[in-house]
């Protein structure tokens, strides 16, 4: 390996060597001390961010052509490093609480972002499957990780049979693809597509579906999403958060370097699959949220849609080779999805007690108790729900417009995408009238004192690094609401370029 090889690896193993020291330090530290486990973990993250961000990129594949360390890469690293550090702050004191504060479950989530690093990164397919594994496998213990809770070990279960299934066929997927082509280089792949398209026309369509299968199910894409909602609300909730975004953005990152890139010559066939996916996604999710009113269910069917919204920006881009105003959209919406899911859940994390899922009910009235965190579910519902100032709005913005440039299909998913929008404006304001016009029983005559007035309600376990984890998510929602144009743009010039380094 040369010199620019261990450069371009700098982010990942600053990552595994984290996971590795946390896990062997667990061994030395009193139960009192596991604390600084979560410190440690969210140092290595930083670091690692720190070297993603200052490393110099690099125009062709590396590590004997498995690898790209290119600026869409560079930008994927930062949003899956920016979901771990974030979930790591929020789990902090909720691990603790339900006594799951070991130094298996840092590893794991950093192992997990390892794995959503690896997939951002493939130029081989092989690569994009052993980066698949590694984010796969640590989920499926982390949902297992309330021992001792039967739904969790359900949902494990669950999670551990329909996931292997979905490797298998993606695995399969592969195979017929190096059987029509002859290599498993993304490049290679592209450039065998036509001649294979005429000799064995069968493996290539196959292959090709088949890996679609493998990663709709990451991403909770209809008809593959039935393990989404049950395996949501079973494992523990600071699981949840990381899972609901680490899955989809590694499952995203691998449409961009497969479909999108790496196959424009089958554009048009593909993009009309997808855009039924889409439509399917963006229905189901949003209608069967509407009657959810346990809080891990209903952002269960919300990340679901949510899939379908991203599928658009996928599916759009299609008409051609990726088109920019797709893929930027689609990068802009991968980052305001991780913080605003992150978001939503790292309230309901704090304000979970031990054992129990919180439904509507629960948090009536929080918001006059808890200020600033019924004000933060506020902006995160209003973003989920791409209303104006917010990130959300933007991220949606830019998606239906990209559809919308791309022909009479894309006018097709962008009016499917605003209806469903608008069925989802319901759901998500509800949360906000439980939070402020649904008082709770306790708390309907008010106390005197604020404190006493936070104590007539339940508690929330607001620590000082779950509140910094909140207001980062806070800021950079509100943040990029006001001020899109400058990422979005940043956004455009990474497109162009991976989109350049295509042959």
């Amino acid at each position: 390996m040369e010199a620019r090889d261990f450069l371009a690896l700098t982010p990942m193993l600053i990552v595994t060597g984290t996971a590795l020291f946390v896990l062997m330090l667990d061994l030395f530290l009193r139960e009192e001390r596991r604390g600084w486990l979560a410190g440690l973990s969210l140092l290595g993250v930083v670091a690692a961010f720190l070297a993603n961000l200052y490393l110099p990129t690099f125009g062709e594949p590396l590590v004997q052509g498995m690898i790209r360390f290119d600026a869409l890469t560079q930008f994927l690293n930062a949003v899956f490093l920016l979901g771990c550090g974030l979930a790591v702050m929020l789990a902090a004191d909720y691990t603790r609480r339900q006594g799951i504060a070991r130094g298996e479950y840092y590893c794991l989530v950093l192992l997990s972002t390892l794995g959503a690093m690896l997939m951002g990164a493939s130029a081989d397919l092989l690569m994009l499957f052993l980066g698949l594994e590694t984010l796969s496998i640590p989920l499926y213990v982390l949902a297992t990780f309330l021992r001792k809770n039967p739904a969790s070990q359900e949902a494990g279960l669950k999670y551990f049979l329909l996931g292997a299934f979905s490797s298998a066929l993606f695995l399969y997927g592969i195979a017929l693809l190096y059987g029509a082509t002859g290599t498993t280089k993304l490049d290679g792949v592209l450039q065998g597509l036509s001649g294979a398209m005429g000799a064995a026309p069968g493996l290539v369509l196959g292959g090709l579906g088949l890996l679609l299968v493998g990663l709709a199910f990451k991403a909770a894409a209809v008809p593959f999403h039935s393990w989404a909602p049950d395996v949501y609300e079973g494992a523990p909730t600071s699981v949840t958060a990381f899972m609901a975004v680490a899955a989809k953005a590694g499952a995203f990152a691998a449409f961009l370097r497969v479909l999108a890139i790496s196959t424009p010559a089958l554009a048009e066939g593909w993009a009309l699959v997808v855009g039924w996916l889409a439509i399917a996604t963006m229905a189901l999710g949003n209608v069967v949220a509407v009657v959810q009113l346990n809080l891990k269910r209903l952002l269960a069917y919300s990340s679901i849609a949510h899939a379908g919204y991203l599928l658009i920006a996928v599916a759009v881009g299609g008409t051609g080779a990726l088109s920019e105003p797709a893929s930027a959209g689609l990068l802009f919406y991968l980052l305001v999805y991780t913080l605003m899911t992150l978001g939503a859940f790292g309230v309901v994390i704090v304000a979970e007690g031990r054992g129990e899922n919180l439904s509507l009910e629960d948090v009536k009235g929080l918001a006059w108790r808890y200020p600033w965190v019924g004000l933060a579910m506020a902006l995160f519902m209003v973003s989920l729900a791409g209303l104006p100032p917010t990130a959300g709005f933007f991220a949606k913005f830019y998606v239906f417009r990209a559809a919308v440039e791309a022909g009479s299909w894309g006018v097709v998913l962008a009016i499917v995408g605003v209806v469903a929008s608008v069925v989802s404006v319901f759901y998500y304001l509800r949360v906000v009238y439980y939070l402020y016009l649904r008082p709770a029983p306790a708390a309907e005559a008010p106390a005197a004192g604020g404190q006493a007035e936070a104590e007539a309600g339940r508690p929330v376990y607001l620590s000082r690094l779950a509140a910094w984890g909140l207001g980062i998510a806070a800021v950079l929602v509100l943040f990029l609401g006001v001020y899109p144009t400058a990422a979005l743009q940043w956004l455009t010039e990474i497109a162009a370029a991976a989109m350049g380094a295509v042959p």
